[in-house]
């Protein structure tokens, strides 16, 4: 007598549960295009300025990893707030001071301004590609977590060595690795969104974010290596 009105409770819930996932995509895709304003900011001063500097050597990136992992934990702890996404732009105009020491290097090389388009270029193209994967595939995806968290560590561990190794061969293997590590976590984050797993749009922002600036930092750095074209 009642499966009618459970039935339509149901598709109810479920409606208002995928009114709710598109709510959270559109919000995060507002927010990460809106991200990128001070990102491209940072860059531009600390290539004109040379500040970022302060990140050379061993000492600039234990500087580097703590002013990260401490915006990190800003932002987890205020997402809830109105002080989550300032918290959230201020680490993105940080990663823009970062990022500028390698754009400022790659744009040394005669063909260094086309470099950097490119790297763009080809990092719209990977989001976009995984974007539309995130949407078509139907399999539940959140298995990969867990492998990608590894494979994030051990790249850590290796660029922790590397700042004393100095190795190109081993910088080279993690570029690589580090393109297919978080090329596959830009799709397992879309996914997140895209399922319900995902319910806070800031913490989806930073988490797209962090995928793209890494895909576009290596990217960078191998077309630097194998593209660069000195005078």
């Amino acid at each position: 007598m009642n499966q009618p009105y459970d039935t339509l409770e149901q598709n109810f819930g479920y409606a208002l549960s995928g009114a709710q996932r598109n709510r959270v995509l559109r919000n995060t895709y507002w927010l990460l295009a809106i991200s990128m304003v001070p990102t491209i900011l940072g860059a531009w001063i600390g290539v004109e300025t040379g500040v970022a500097a302060i990140f050379n050597g061993i000492m600039g990136f234990v500087l580097m990893l703590a002013g990260m992992f401490g915006f990190i934990y800003a932002i987890e702890r205020t997402k809830n707030s109105a002080a989550g996404v300032p918290v959230l732009l201020g680490f993105t105009f940080f990663m823009g001071l970062i990022l500028s020491r390698l754009i400022g290097h790659v744009l040394g090389f005669r063909n260094g301004a086309e470099l950097v388009m490119t790297a763009f270029g080809g990092t719209a193209g990977v989001f976009f590609v995984m974007a539309s994967l995130a949407t078509v595939i139907k399999r539940d995806l959140s298995g990969m977590g867990k492998w990608l968290f590894v494979g994030v560590i051990i790249l850590l561990v290796a660029s922790v060595i590397n700042v004393f190794l100095g190795s190109s061969a081993l910088m080279l293997a993690m570029s690589v690795i580090s393109m297919a590590i978080f090329s596959a976590y830009m799709l397992y984050d879309l996914k997140q969104i895209i399922d319900g797993g995902e319910t806070n749009y800031i913490s989806a922002t930073l988490a797209l974010y962090l995928d793209i600036i890494n895909v576009f930092q290596t990217l960078l750095s191998l077309l630097g290596i194998f593209g660069g074209d000195r005078d």
